[in-house]
């Protein structure tokens, strides 16, 4: 190409230098007239339409020499089903509305709620840390509105998320709740724990200077039901990270927190609680009770296992006509004596399922009446025999082994059999200083065979009732698990009280789309990920923009898209826009 003026005026032509008579001669092989008036767009066509006829490699250097883009050029896949599908149900719980609502006038540079949505779709189709989310988006996921995310960005918006967790939990419990006519009045709390990989513990003092003084939440602990109004607060005082003896992952040796559920009935967690990790069940009911009774519910029957039980949480719980289903030791004091409730004589009921009920009721006509229900499962009692015989032969012979000792050997085996945790319950000691088996004491434990204790404060419930409201406590100890294994809430890594919440709190967010997904379309969340990860979005880059196109759904995807109530995806997901003239 060249240009050439005449009479002031510039003129492009395409001209063949070549050889003649030994001199090289300039022949113009077309002329495109005025170069002010050339139409660049076709100039950059015809060099497109040339580069065809040369080889592929060498006509990619030409492009890129000469700025030129590729007509067409496949960028890559990312996988789209399960964040499709998580998305979808995002939107249908009005998640999406409640975040976009409570971001209005905000004025956050980045988008806020897309962020929150690709973490939680992260957490739940492939946990790992915000590091990886910020590759995970931008390399693997394909999330609508937002190509990439930077890691600042995700830390960002779980700050916002804590920020505005209460009102957000609040929406998305209401909105759940009217969207699939759920029975809430009965709702199963509990608790697990997740633990920290780090060197020691936080202090029981956080400073503000640190930034993990959540003070907003600290003076709200004061209760109406005339509970130490200081509880609450005083936790928010204290670092989340903290050992327990009690370790329900069974790491004593690192720091754990203690994370709350109150799950329905089919299993659908709708609030979440973090406390730290030496909290104990039965100090934490006066928060739960208090962050319950703000979304004004008609009633709650809450039910509990034996760790928070007492005397204090059973007049709490009956607060504002809400009642309880509770779980009660069978053992009490030293002695391990069964309570006085198992004492009474009656008849048992046999259910549909085969449990047995036995409904006695403790100082009756009393102002200290209390309701119990004795569930006996015949199942359950032959499992309970054949372990205790297992454990008393080996008692038998490990007392056996004892008459072959003498002198400090046999002192220290004998001392070893009384203080073992599991044989020494079957071992008496006799006048004569010998060890024997006690007797009394198998028969004793015999009468517990297959038996739980239940108690309840609602005298409108059938002992039937009761029995299965506690029996379904399975749900919640589900929940726990998947916390644990699906959406891998731990180990912990955030240092930050603020951001140890906002973990959570975006786990219970994708353990609620998952529960959700689940029941809707009976499929377990393994299953799902498997359906719906064939379908992809590829991506293609044109002299014009961006295209993103979808595969088509398989047979199982459609499927699971019409359990859920939810339309395929759009072919072409992103197009470009035509350039304004």
């Amino acid at each position: 190409m060249r240009t050439v003026t005449a009479n002031g005026i510039e003129y492009l032509q395409l001209v063949h230098n070549e050889w003649v008579d030994g001199r090289s001669k300039t022949r113009v092989l077309y002329g495109f007239g005025r170069k002010s008036e050339l139409d660049l767009t076709a100039l950059e066509r015809l060099a497109q339409s040339i580069l065809r006829f040369v080889d592929p490699d060498a006509a990619q250097e030409i492009r890129e020499r000469a700025g030129l883009e590729a007509p067409f050029e496949f960028l890559g896949a990312k996988t789209y089903g399960g964040a499709f599908v998580l998305d979808a149900m995002w939107q249908r719980l009005g998640i999406k509305r409640a975040l976009s609502k409570s971001l209005a006038g905000r004025g956050f540079a980045a988008p806020i709620e897309r962020v929150l949505f690709a973490l939680v779709a992260h957490r739940a189709i492939d946990p790992g840390s915000k590091l990886a989310a910020e590759t995970w988006v931008k390399e693997r996921a394909f999330i609508p509105d937002l190509p990439g995310v930077e890691v600042q960005q995700l830390y960002r918006a779980m700050d916002y998320l804590l920020e505005a967790h209460d009102e957000i939990q609040r929406d998305v419990f209401w909105s759940v709740r009217n969207l699939f006519n759920l029975e809430v009045d009965v709702l199963f709390i509990d608790t697990t724990s997740t633990y920290f990989e780090i060197e020691g513990e936080d202090d029981d003092e956080v400073s503000d200077a640190g930034g993990e003084d959540d003070s907003e939440n600290a003076g709200a602990s004061a209760t109406d039901e005339g509970v130490e109004p200081d509880a609450a607060a005083e936790r928010e005082r204290r670092g989340l990270r903290k050992r327990s003896k009690n370790s329900k992952d069974s790491r004593p040796d690192l720091a754990q927190a203690v994370i709350g559920f109150a799950v329905t009935k089919t299993g659908i967690p709708v609030r979440c609680w973090v406390w730290p990790g030496n909290t104990v069940d039965a100090t934490v009911i006066d928060e739960v009770k208090r962050d319950l009774n703000e979304w004004k519910l008609d009633r709650i029957v809450a039910v509990m296992d034996t760790g928070f039980n007492s005397e204090a949480n059973r007049k709490t719980l009956q607060g504002a006509g809400d009642a309880f289903i509770i779980g009660e030791k069978m053992r009490l004091g030293k002695d391990g004596k069964p309570p006085e409730a198992l004492k009474r004589p009656g008849r048992y009921k046999t259910l549909a399922n085969g449990l047995r009920v036995k409904e006695v009721i403790v100082n009756k006509g009393s102002v200290t009446a209390r309701r119990f229900v004795i569930v006996h499962n015949l199942d359950q009692a032959t499992r309970d025999q054949e372990k205790r015989d297992d454990i008393v032969r080996e008692t038998e012979r490990r007392l056996a082994n004892l008459q072959q000792l003498d002198g400090k050997a046999h002192h220290k085996a004998t001392c070893e059999l009384r203080a073992h945790g599991t044989f020494g319950r079957y071992v008496r000691q006799t006048k004569g200083g010998k060890l024997a088996i006690d007797k009394a004491k198998i028969a004793t434990e015999a009468k517990l065979d297959g038996k739980y204790l239940i108690s309840t404060s609602d005298d409108h419930l059938s002992a039937e009732d009761v029995a299965m409201g506690y029996k379904q406590l399975h749900e919640i100890e589900r929940v726990n698990r998947d916390l644990k294994h699906v959406v891998d809430v731990r180990p912990v890594y955030h240092r930050k009280r603020e951001r140890i919440k906002a973990h959570v709190l975006l786990c219970w967010l994708a353990l609620l789309l998952i529960r959700v997904i689940e029941n809707e379309t009976h499929e377990t969340w393994h299953n799902l990920k498997n359906i719906t990860w064939p379908l992809m979005v590829g991506q293609h880059r044109t002299q014009h923009g961006l295209i993103s196109q979808s595969s088509t759904p398989t047979t199982d995807m459609k499927r699971v898209l019409d359990a859920l109530n939810v339309k395929p995806p759009k072919r072409y997901l992103e197009l470009p826009r035509p350039q304004k003239a």
